[in-house]
C-alpha cells in the first residue's frame, strides 16, 4: 500500500481502559528465582496490568468503546461499522465484534469483523474504519484494540504481557473533530517471530530473533517510509507513539530515528502497565491525546509479529478532557496464578 491521504476523516472520540489490577516485575522474578531488579533493569517495565477473573477481551474492548462515545457525544446507533483487533478473542469462532456492538447499543445496522495481527491489529482497524468513512459508505465507525496477553509461566513474556483495550471513533466531517486523520502507510513483510497455532494456549517466539531484528526492522521501516512518502521529517511531529512490547524497544527505535523524550513522554506508557498487545500502539494514542494541544501534530507506528507496521499521522483539533484515573490494586504471584487458572 502506498501513503494514503485522507481529506474527510477524525477522530470524535477515544477511550482507554486498563483493569485495575497489578503485578508488579519484582514479584514474577522472585517467584522464579531471578534478580527483581536485573530484570527491570533489561525490560525497562516495573509492573503490568492484569485482567481479573470476570475480564477478556471483550469485557475490555466494552469499557474503552463507552468512554470513547461519552467522548463523542454521538449515540451508539450512529456508527456503521465496530471492528475489534485482538490476537485474544474469547471464541475462535464467533465475532468479538457484534457482542461489543450488542452492549453498546449500536442496534443492527452495522459492519463487523474480528481482526487479527499479533499487535497491530488495532491500528489497521483505524485504518479499515477511516477507508469507509473517507469512501461515504459509513459516517463513523469504532475501532478497538484490546487484549488479555498471554504468556507461558517462566517465559519471558510473562514479565510483560498485560491486558488493556483502546477504542477510537471515527467521523465524516459532520461531526466534531477531536483530531484529524492525515496520513496512513503500511510495511508488510512474512517473518514468523512470534506465533501461537489453534488450540495451542500459549504463543510461542524466536527468542532473540524475536527481541531484535524484526521488530527495528518493521518499526523503524514503516517511520521511514511514512517520512519519506509525505515529505515530511521526525521534527515535525510533537508526539510520537511506538509499539510498546517493553520501554527497551521503542527507546533504541526512537534513537535511530532522531526522536527525542519529549516527544514520547505523553504517549510511552509501557513500564506501568506493560505490554497489552494490540491495545499497547492504541492506549498510547489515548493518552496522547489526553494531553495534546491544539494543533499539534501526532505520530503513530504500531507493530505486529509476523510482522508488519503501519503508520499513521494526526493533527490535534480541539482539546478533550482527560479522563478520570482509577486507583490500581497489587496482587502476589500465586493470586495471579489463581487468576489466570493455573492453580
Amino acid at each position: 500500500m502506498n501513503h494514503k491521504k485522507f481529506t474527510n476523516v477524525g477522530i470524535i472520540g477515544f477511550g482507554g481502559y486498563v483493569p485495575p489490577l497489578r503485578l508488579k516485575v519484582s514479584e514474577i522474578a522472585r517467584a522464579h528465582g531471578k534478580s527483581g531488579d536485573q530484570v527491570i533493569a533489561s525490560l525497562g517495565v516495573k509492573q503490568k496490568a492484569v485482567a481479573d477473573r470476570d475480564e477478556d477481551t471483550v469485557s475490555l474492548a466494552t469499557a474503552a468503546a463507552g468512554r470513547a462515545l461519552v467522548r463523542s457525544k454521538i449515540k451508539a446507533d450512529q456508527l456503521g461499522a465496530v471492528l475489534v483487533g485482538s490476537e485474544s478473542h474469547p471464541y475462535a469462532v464467533k465475532s468479538s465484534g457484534s457482542i461489543v456492538a450488542e452492549i453498546l447499543g449500536v442496534g443492527n445496522d452495522y459492519l463487523t469483523v474480528d481482526l487479527e495481527f499479533a499487535c497491530k491489529a488495532g491500528t489497521s482497524a483505524i485504518i479499515l474504519i477511516a477507508a469507509l468513512v473517507e469512501a461515504g459508505l459509513i459516517e463513523a465507525g469504532l475501532a478497538i484494540g484490546a487484549d488479555v496477553a498471554q504468556s507461558r509461566p517462566g517465559d519471558a513474556l510473562e514479565y510483560t504481557a498485560g491486558a488493556g483495550a483502546g477504542a477510537v471513533i471515527l467521523g465524516s466531517k459532520k461531526y466534531h473533530w477531536l483530531a484529524s486523520l492525515d496520513y496512513v502507510t503500511s510495511l508488510t513483510s512474512d517473518t514468523p517471530d512470534f506465533w501461537r497455532r489453534e488450540g495451542e494456549k500459549y504463543p510461542s517466539h524466536a527468542g532473540r530473533f524475536t527481541s531484535g531484528p524484526a521488530y527495528f526492522k518493521h518499526v523503524t521501516g514503516s517511520t521511514e517510509k511514512f517520512l519519506l512518502a509525505t515529505n515530511t521529517k521526525i521534527s515535525h511531529f510533537d508526539h510520537v507513539v511506538l509499539h510498546m512490547p517493553n520501554a527497551k524497544f521503542p527507546l533504541r527505535a526512537a534513537k535511530k530515528l532522531g526522536i527525542n523524550q519529549s516527544q514520547l513522554k505523553a504517549g510511552f506508557i509501557v513500564p506501568e502497565i506493560g505490554n497489552p498487545y494490540s491495545a499497547s500502539t492504541l492506549l498510547g494514542l489515548v493518552s496522547v491525546l489526553e494531553q495534546a494541544k491544539v494543533k499539534q501534530k501526532i505520530l503513530v507506528t504500531s507493530y505486529g509479529s509476523g510482522a508488519g507496521s503501519d503508520s499513521l499521522s494526526l493533527t490535534v483539533k480541539n482539546k478533550s478532557l482527560s479522563e478520570k484515573k482509577h486507583s490500581v490494586r497489587f496482587i502476589d504471584y500465586p493470586e495471579y496464578l489463581k487468576i489466570k487458572g493455573l492453580i
